[in-house]
């Protein structure tokens, strides 16, 4: 049997034929014969099609077409004879036994009898040969019968060289039936359409997930890189579908043709054009031109974009013609249209926009594709008079070849530009396929000057302007209302800053406000017994500290007695060396220091205890003093994550009996989600494997319907943790997978769970429910960004409730009511990408981060964060959060009488040109890599180790704060310090840019395995 690359994919205990879609294209074969014999099949009486011997270089026949559009599989080294009454294959034994189960199919479909002629090893078949083509002559109406065969297609191989002399040395006459089959093949039926959709799906994916982030990173990390490597690598990709998240099996995946990259003034159009060993070329006003194709199941795809690098008037002008050409190219395919219809449509844009580049303009505007990547008879010229139908698939591919750039580096005097995708055409409008990856001028156009050259860059718009020549009072006009629009914006977000500061101040003075800095929990002095009696104490040998691992305790030294401290009394511990004497600094737990935990009122019956706050001890043995500071830290690290580990613990919904242990891959478990009494109770095959959700746990909840991604969920993000397993989670999902292309069963899915939501509803305004305040959220996908809260690229959307990305994990879920503020960060200096930073009104959260947010987003995201009632601030550079909030919480009343957040205000600290500088050194803006919420405590996906390890790491920088103990005036002192030994700013803030590129992840989900028919049981990750 052929490989993969031919056609070929086999089938779980051996290769077996689709009888359904077998018998329903032979009738198609037979009546299309039948009805156009003489028009299309040149009057046969039989037709004979012979497949060469497999190859593993990229090829389309018709012959293989054949065998894979009526039987599934390329058969090589095959001859297919077929008459009115007989169907002849002459073959080997293995493919005999295979094609012998189709006698029966071929008699019900078309009354034919299938003839199996087998082919021994040494055989060369010419008995054979000359059996069939005595039926031939036997079975025709017609003294001169007339035997169809595919003209086009050389002989390879000793059986079909044999096949061809034999053919010839018969009286029998010879037709070609190319067209014939062209036909037939033109248009496609559900099952065909749908592996054309996976192909286009995973084609359009690499080129969005992989080639643009790509081309991104090697333009602004200014690496070289050749156009033969960039091929290499996205034909690794193409072949490896997981790599951009599409879950198709490799072994149904192709390519049609290697991926083509272009650069540097040479350009070919063609698909036959191949990709040089010249490196990449992105300097100003280049070109850069990428196509690339794969196969599902031996259906072709394919899209090519142009991407302009600071292009000028002349490349803008001619994209823009272009893009509207292909547009109207691509409205004109509609049934009943001419094929010619769709190239004089892109005609008519181009002599009408641009009529001198009409000589530059390309001779067609594509052609059909499906098994074949270019299918003979439907090109998109303006000669072909062929009709449109319903169900044709079209590669529209229109581009300029060898346009002018009228500049003086020849590298870019010459350009070419080249649109390509994958198209349906249906009954109502046509489909394009490969639409998720962008065309238009923004996502399409790149500047990548440097900033030294931003001073040259306004006379070259105004050249772009002076070419288009707009209407000045439109321009002012819409200034005007934008400017309007964002003078309402500002003065809503001052006085929201004004009521954020209130509010702030009032939370920071209150005791117990849940704004502390410190970790974990902490038990009461009184609770906390080292020692039960005196006897319990070790002796000491000499007056120095010593730490008591067993008993988790230190002893220090005080007026000549050892006095034990448990080490949960302990705040921070720290040493400084000056000269020949060593400095150890003891800090304590005490009550109503700030930000200390409300007291108990048990605490009452010990009004009168005294509390150490502070204790200092003078060494002159550093590395004794050393050793002992390391051991405080590292005993109070390890009680403090068995604490934290122990009140999270405690907080996990009480369950009657143990969690059930999951078993399956990921922790992704079909099952059945019911809705009870009082919660939700989620079941798997195995009876013993469950998920209870009680409603009272139930903090949010979302309804997701597949739109443009894979799934349809139910999400729960949950109060308290729950075990599932051995694993601690707030965020429980159940979802069913969906494939794009299966309309009509998405549809049905999202109606299914729209209605269980309903239901759920429904049950959910019972009087005993309504202090739960319980409802489905719905994702408001209009007002999404992408953006990176992980480590990975997500489209992250907003609810009415929440900010959520519930399709990649780990998911992120946030709570609008326990925002803070938001500081967009990065913003301006012509970048890219901004970042988000999200402060919690619990000020012992880390700083949520999103970073890398396209800029085109920034607008609407003011806009939705103003709309919501959120203060945003704006700065130049990300801020180091972590100093931040502990100079906040060590000094809330200077934070206040400061102006509380206002040192964020980028205006303000302009306007005031002597404190800006002090003012940003004083919260000491970091050039460093933002810290990434993916790596911060609380990741509730993880397991209890991931998570105590976390714990540790963050205790460890906890402690490392909490020793520096600096006041707001010696952190001013040191950012002032460590700027003047830096010098020029610019040189870190090249640096920063250098270290931080925009890494973009798909975020399309396909399943993992082909959906059975009735595959609607949720599953729960």
């Amino acid at each position: 049997m052929a490989d993969q690359r031919n056609g070929a994919a086999k089938a779980a205990g051996g290769y077996t034929i689709d009888m359904g879609n077998f018998i329903k294209r032979l009738k198609a074969f037979y009546g299309h014969w039948k009805e156009h014999r003489v028009d299309m099949w040149t009057g046969s009486d039989a037709i004979a099609v012979a497949t060469p011997p497999a190859s593993e270089d990229l090829r389309y026949l018709k012959s293989s077409a054949l065998n894979i559009w009526l039987l599934g599989y390329e058969f090589p080294e095959t001859i297919m004879v077929f008459t009115s009454k007989q169907i002849h294959f002459l073959c080997s034994q293995k493919k005999a036994n295979l094609l012998e189960t189709l006698k029966q199919s071929a008699r019900d479909a078309v009354g034919a009898d299938v003839v199996m002629h087998v082919k021994a090893k040494n055989d060369d078949g010419t008995a054979a040969m000359d059996e069939m083509l005595r039926v031939v002559r036997a079975q025709s109406k017609s003294d001169n019968p007339v035997l169809g065969y595919i003209a086009r297609e050389a002989p390879e191989g000793k059986l079909l060289e044999t096949w061809v002399e034999r053919l010839k040395a018969s009286s029998i006459q010879l037709g070609d039936i190319t067209n014939g089959f062209s036909e037939l093949f033109s248009v496609k039926d559900e099952t065909e359409l749908t592996c054309v959709k996976k192909a286009a799906y995973l084609t359009s994916s690499v080129m969005k997930n992989f080639v643009v982030p790509k081309l991104e990173k090697i333009i602004d990390e200014e690496v070289k890189v050749s156009h033969s490597s960039l091929m290499d690598d996205t034909e690794k990709t193409i072949l490896e579908p997981i790599k951009v998240k599409v879950k198709l099996k490799p072994e149904n995946v192709d390519i049609c043709y290697p991926p083509i990259f272009q650069s540097g003034g040479e350009f070919d159009l063609k698909p036959s054009a191949t990709s040089n060993d010249e490196n990449l070329y992105y300097e100003s006003t280049s070109v850069i031109i990428c196509a690339l194709s794969s196969r599902y199941n031996s259906y072709c795809s394919n899209v090519a974009r142009t991407f302009l690098i600071d292009g000028n008037p002349i490349q803008s002008k001619a994209y823009e013609v272009l893009l509207k050409a292909q547009d109207a190219a691509i409205a004109s395919l509609k049934p009943g249209n001419k094929v010619s219809a769709a190239y004089q449509a892109a005609v008519s844009v181009v002599e009408k926009e641009a009529p001198e580049f009409m000589s530059n303009l390309t001779k067609s505007a594509g052609t059909g594709i499906g098994l074949e990547f270019r299918e003979s008879g439907l090109s998109l010229n303006a000669k072909n008079d062929r009709i449109l139908k319903a169900g044709m698939v079209f590669n529209v591919s229109l581009g300029f070849q060898n346009l002018q750039a009228q500049t003086k580096n020849p590298k870019t005097q010459k350009f070419s530009l080249l649109l390509a995708d994958t198209v349906i055409i249906s009954e109502k409008s046509p489909e394009v396929l490969t639409a998720p990856c962008s065309k238009a001028v923004k996502d399409v156009s790149y500047s990548f000057n440097d900033e030294e050259e931003e001073e040259v860059r306004p006379k070259r718009k105004a050249e772009a302007n002076s070419v288009e020549a707009l209407p000045s009072k439109a321009t002012l006009r819409s200034d005007h209302q934008e400017m309007s629009k964002e003078e309402l914006r500002k003065q809503h977000q001052a006085e929201l800053a004004r009521q954020k500061n209130e509010e702030t101040a009032r939370r920071l003075a209150g005791v117990g406000s849940g704004s502390g800095d410190g970790r974990g929990h902490m038990k009461a002095s009184w609770e906390l017994t080292a020692y039960k009696n005196v006897n319990d104490i070790p002796q000491a040998k000499e007056l120095v500290i010593q730490v008591d691992q067993k008993h988790e305790a230190i002893l220090l030294p005080i007026y000549g007695s050892m006095v034990p401290f448990h080490i949960s009394t302990v705040k921070s511990v720290n040493s400084n060396q000056d000269n020949r004497t060593c400095t150890i600094r003891i800090i304590f737990n005490v009550p109503g220091a700030p930000f200390a935990p409300a007291p108990d009122p048990n605490s009452l019956r010990n009004q009168t205890a005294i509390h150490l706050k502070e204790i200092t001890f003078r060494s002159k043995d550093p590395r004794h003093s050393s050793e002992v500071v390391q051991l405080i830290k590292t005993l109070r690290r390890q009680v403090a994550s068995r604490e934290s580990e122990k009140a999270e613990r405690a907080t996990l919904i009480a369950r009657s009996v143990d969690p059930p242990a999951f078993r399956g891959r990921g922790r992704k478990l079909p099952g059945t989600l019911e809705a009870h009494a009082n919660g939700f109770r989620y079941s798997t095959s195995r009876p013993d494997e469950r998920v209870d959700i009680m409603y009272g746990n139930i903090k949010h909840a979302f309804f997701q319907p597949a739109e443009k991604e894979m799934i349809t969920l139910l999400h729960f993000h949950l109060h308290n943790h729950i075990m599932v397993g051995n694993k601690k989670t707030k965020d429980v999902q159940f979802y069913v997978e969906v494939m794009e292309v299966e309309r009509e069963r998405k549809n049905r899915i999202n109606m299914e769970f729209q209605n269980f939501v309903n239901k759920v509803h429904d049950h959910w305004g019972q009087p005993q429910f309504k202090g739960l305040d319980l409802e489905f959220d719905q994702p408001l996908r209009e007002l999404g960004f992408h953006g990176v809260p992980h480590k990975a690229s997500a489209f992250i959307i907003p609810t009415p409730s929440c900010l959520v990305e519930l399709i990649e994990t780990p998911f992120l879920v946030i709570t609008l009511s326990e925002i803070e503020i938001v500081n967009l960060e990065r913003v301006g200096f012509g970048q890219k990408n901004f970042d988000m930073a999200i402060v919690f009104k619990d000020f012992k959260k880390d700083v949520l981060r999103i970073d890398s947010i396209p800029s085109t987003s920034l607008d609407s995201i003011k806009e939705w964060l103003d709309t919501t009632d959120i203060k945003y601030y704006e700065s130049r550079l990300n801020l180091n959060w972590r100093p931040i909030l502990k100079t906040i919480t060590d000094d809330p009343e200077k934070f206040i009488e400061d102006g509380g957040w206002e040192f964020l205000n980028m205006e303000a600290s302009d306007s005031d040109s002597e404190n800006s500088e002090e003012s940003d050194q004083g919260y000491e803006p970091s050039d460093a890599e933002p810290e990434s919420a993916s790596e911060e405590e609380n990741e509730d996906s993880e397991s209890l180790v991931e998570s105590d390890e976390e714990e540790e790491e963050q205790d460890s920088e906890q402690d490392s704060e909490e020793e520096k103990g600096k006041t707001w005036e010696e952190l001013e002192r040191e950012a002032s310090n460590a700027d003047r030994e830096k010098g020029d700013e610019s040189d870190s803030e090249d640096e920063r840019r250098r270290r931080k590129k925009v890494k973009v992840m798909g975020k399309s989900r396909l399943p993992e395995r082909s959906l059975p028919t009735n595959a609607k049981r949720p599953k729960m990750r």
